[in-house]
């Protein structure tokens, strides 16, 4: 079997070399030449997959890159994992995924299989990536060519989610386009979950996603409330999940991140309302998670206080620019929002995070993008007002930061393990 993916970012790339290493031939399409140049060099441009993966796939013959998509008809099956962000107005911005396709349908053979990963609302594979497929290659979807949706649960940087060992939802346009999608996955994934069609696995992203972002939006309520009264959250979270049963612990934090849970939910809100359906629950955590960094902006504040310090003027650094410990992925960040909503307020900003040393460029932040990490030293440290702690990497050393820094806005809770003294934590 021979496969091309679509995509050759945090989806794609894992997902090739998951193929490649499943003895399938694959063939990587990006319409960036510089990602292109560099897996053909067998470099890696994501922390967590090492370059020496790649070159051994490359030298392997099994995986090669490429920004040409007439190679698509000489393949089996085609998977597309191109962004599906939201527009500034917070509508589902599909136009990845659609001009992926009108590049991809001149090319397909018949029996060729066309797979959608890119998380969606329900309908986006049958109608709008159908129409499409169907339009540039003169074929019928079902008949001349395959159809299939099975969306991507990938976990950057977290070990425990081998891309073969997590179970592979997948839905078919036919039950013939649902067994052509099975015969492929079923190569690279050792447990696969068939759904009767592209609209059911489309939703079942959904609920997964769903699911995170309203309980995490129920935990930041809780925060702030239980500060409120004095209570520290993160002593209640962890003592309630001590439960064996009917309880599944969610942490706070100061916003949400990645390209899933920020944006996911409200894929579904926009769909619901050609149902004439209001998605209140959704929309409602949504409004919470979103509000996050302004709760963290006014700690710092508060924290500033205590010694006779405005925000304005005040030297500030974030701790962690990546949205989740241990990765390079800054999509969504909330510490992006952070950093803009103290600089608004006349903070002069910083950050450091061992994992982004510089700012790429990016749709979202273009103006940060350049803007390169500060050194991790006792004079660097120190010459800041306040720390805020946004992401709980791994590689930093907290016993440092406890010595050095004069102050520290703690959102994820790391200094409650480390002996600082007191007065200088502010939990966020």
């Amino acid at each position: 079997m021979k496969i091309a993916i679509v995509g050759l970012g945090y989806v794609g790339l894992p997902l090739a070399i998951q193929f490649a290493q499943s003895k399938v031939s694959v063939i990587g399409l990006d319409t960036d030449q510089a990602k292109v140049d560099r897996i053909q060099k067998g470099q890696s441009y994501i922390k967590h997959i090492a370059s020496e993966t790649i070159a051994r796939m490359i030298e392997s013959k099994r995986f090669s890159a490429s920004c040409d998509f007439e190679n698509i008809k000489d393949v089996d099956a085609v998977i597309i994992c191109v962004p599906t962000p939201l527009t500034k107005n917070r509508e589902p911005d599909i136009s990845y995924v659609i001009e992926t396709g009108r590049s991809i349908a001149p090319h397909l053979s018949k029996g060729t299989l066309v797979v959608l990963e890119s998380t969606t609302y329900p309908g986006t594979t049958d109608e709008d990536l159908r129409k499409v497929l169907e339009t540039g290659s003169g074929m019928t979807a079902g008949n001349g060519f395959h159809l299939a949706f099975s969306p991507e649960r990938e976990d950057p940087g977290n070990p425990g989610s081998s891309f073969d060992l997590v179970p592979k939802v997948v839905g078919g346009y036919t039950p013939a386009c649902l067994e052509k999608a099975m015969a492929m996955y079923s190569r690279a994934v050792t447990k696969l979950v068939p759904v009767s069609s592209c609209r059911i696995a489309e939703a079942t992203k959904l609920l997964e996603n769903i699911f995170r972002s309203v309980n995490i939006a129920m935990v930041n309520e809780l925060k702030i409330v239980y500060a409120a009264m004095g209570i520290d959250v993160w002593e209640v979270i962890n003592a309630a999940k001590t439960k064996p049963f009917g309880f599944m612990p969610f942490y706070p934090g100061p916003g949400l991140g990645g390209h899933c849970i920020p944006i996911d939910p409200f894929y579904l809100t926009w769909k619901a309302r050609e149902f004439e359906k209001h998605t209140r629950f959704i929309e409602l955590a949504g409004e919470i998670n979103t509000a996050m960094p302004d709760y963290v902006v006014n700690r710092v504040g508060e924290a500033l206080n205590a010694s006779q310090k405005p925000i304005k003027g005040s030297k500030i650094l974030i701790l962690g620019l990546a949205y989740k410990p241990n990765v390079d992925d800054d999509r969504e960040s909330p510490s992006y929002r952070l950093l803009e909503k103290l600089r608004e307020r006349g903070a002069d900003v910083a950050y450091y995070d061992p994992y982004v040393p510089v700012i790429r460029p990016t749709r979202e932040h273009p103006l940060w993008a350049g803007t390169k990490s500060v050194t991790w030293s006792q004079d660097t440290i120190a010459s800041f007002d306040a720390v805020v702690i946004a992401t709980a990497h791994d590689a930093i050393d907290y016993n440092q930061l406890a010595q050095w820094a004069r102050c520290i806005v703690d959102t994820r809770n790391v200094m409650a393990a480390v002996n600082v003294p007191d007065g200088k934590v502010w939990k966020a």
